[in-house]
């Protein structure tokens, strides 16, 4: 059915529509706000100081002069009321005067008024009043920018205009006009719109659209791995759904599919892919390929000169695969825990004295320190007693002494046990106090003059000042 317009009240004074945002109510009827004023003294009105008396409004003194009690005594002697009538106003309520109409094809196509040109508003080269210049279907109040001419002569919003003679059919212009109008909707004078046929124009072979071989033009193109495609014909093989450059994928068999369908088609498939996760999918998988042997890839099959490949297969890395440790490469596949073999990264990597690798835990198995009161608490347990030492010299320590070893044992530190004084560099088990041995930390560190590390009470008193008397007389200090 056709949009047919809301009735809207009409104003008593002017007789045109008022709609809500310019609305006045007195006396049950709707005003314009440039109509609400007094019909008398042409005083402007508002809600406390009106009067309504048969649609007419007048303000409170005008209403009593005209239709008011009038008389001298009235009120018990009162010489209170008058005999004014608001003849001296001469105002009464007039019907706005309707102008002559103009001569056939001069005036305002709307009303057939003349157009002065201070309310002149043009479309098709016809001026129009401002209050004419509106929608013909649903009266909405138009501008240069709002306004369309239709093909019967009559000016209408966008909104009117599309579905009365825009184009019609699903898919046109993403959808966004995309309902078929039954006959009543449909106007004669809308385009006729038929399907195109993209091949009617064939290109030479090889150069046209891979699809359907037609010529490309530049306003339907779009591109694919530099091959040229109707935008019509950009969709997947499989499924026909409409491709843009983010969800296309090329195929080896040189055509276009979407994301789902090449991954059925092309991408990995199987159970256990990725370390025993069966995640993957086996739709589309025909049985010829599900019943394929599964063959683990030889990171050996190309082997690196001595020294320049990956450290435990000795085959070369690529970049695609490329694992660093303490600067050497490592097959991804390669990089694992030497014991455990679990996966590692760059986080849970130990490097071992031994040039292989270890997870953070069979690290701390293998070279870590052990025993029992670590730290000042029963914190570590060993996990083999051959491990756990009798005595602080007798614990055996992987590599050999070096001038630039630890203090204490002249052993050479690694970085997962290092632990730093003033001048050197020691072992976590062989931080402790000289004189105490109690075990020190970066907050209570004290370099002896004599290269060793104490504790703050064995520091003060092998180094402190001494004596009875020092501050002030109290005798605070001792003489041990």
């Amino acid at each position: 059915m056709p949009f047919v317009p809301v009735e809207t009240p009409k104003c008593p004074a002017c007789g045109k529509s008022v709609y809500a945002a310019e609305e006045r109510v007195a006396g049950g009827y709707k005003f314009h706000k440039t109509c609400f004023k007094c019909s008398m003294c042409n005083k402007a009105l508002d809600s406390t100081n009106c009067a309504e008396h048969e649609k007419v409004l007048f303000c409170k003194n005008c209403h009593g002069r005209k239709y008011g009690p009038k008389g001298y005594g009235f009120g018990g002697g009162a010489g209170c009321l008058s005999m004014d009538t608001g003849s001296h106003l001469n105002r009464e309520f007039v019907q706005p005067k309707i102008p002559p109409k103009a001569p056939d094809g001069e005036g305002c196509p709307r009303c057939g008024i003349y157009v002065y040109a201070a309310e002149q508003m043009l479309a098709r080269g016809k001026g129009y009043h401002r209050r004419c210049f509106k929608c013909v279907q649903c009266n909405k109040t138009l501008d240069s920018t709002l306004h369309c001419d239709g093909p019967d002569k009559d000016i209408y919003c966008r909104g009117c205009y599309a579905p009365k003679f825009g184009t019609r059919g699903y898919g046109q212009l993403n959808g966004l006009m995309s309902d078929i109008k039954d006959c009543e909707w449909q106007s004669d004078l809308a385009p006729k719109t038929a399907a195109i046929n993209v091949d009617q124009i064939q290109a030479p072979l090889g150069e046209g659209c891979p699809r359907c071989g037609g010529v490309v033009f530049a306003a339907e193109q779009v591109l694919s791995k530099g091959r040229p495609w109707h935008r019509k014909c950009f969709k997947c093989r499989d499924c026909t759904k409409t491709l843009d450059s983010i969800i296309a994928c090329d195929g080896p068999d040189n055509d276009v599919y979407c994301k789902t369908c090449y991954g059925k088609k092309w991408g990995p498939h199987g159970y256990g892919f990725a370390c025993g996760y069966g995640f993957l999918q086996t739709d589309g998988v025909s049985d010829d390929v599900s019943q394929r042997p599964f063959v683990c890839p030889d990171t050996t099959s190309i082997k690196a000169p001595e020294g320049e490949g990956c450290p435990r297969c000795g085959g070369a890395v690529f970049a695609a695969e490329l694992q660093l440790s303490k600067g050497k490469m490592w097959h991804r596949q390669c990089f694992s825990c030497a014991k455990c073999h679990r996966p590692l990264d760059s986080v849970l990597a130990c490097d071992g004295p031994d040039d292989n690798i270890y997870c953070k835990l069979c690290y701390a198995k293998l070279f870590g320190p052990k025993g029992v009161g670590y730290g000042h608490t029963p914190a570590l347990v060993s996990t083999s007693y051959e491990y756990t030492p009798s005595s602080w010299g007798q614990l055996n320590r992987c590599g050999g002494q070096s001038e630039d070893g630890c203090p204490r044992c002249g052993y050479i530190v690694f970085a997962a046990e290092s632990m730093k004084s003033k001048n050197s560099i020691w072992h976590k088990l062989c931080f402790y106090c000289s004189d105490c041995r109690k075990y020190l930390d970066s907050t209570n560190l004290n370099d002896g003059p004599d290269g060793n590390i104490y504790c703050r009470s064995c520091y003060g008193k092998n180094y402190g000042p001494k004596g009875v008397g020092y501050g002030i007389g109290a005798g605070t200090l001792t003489m041990a």
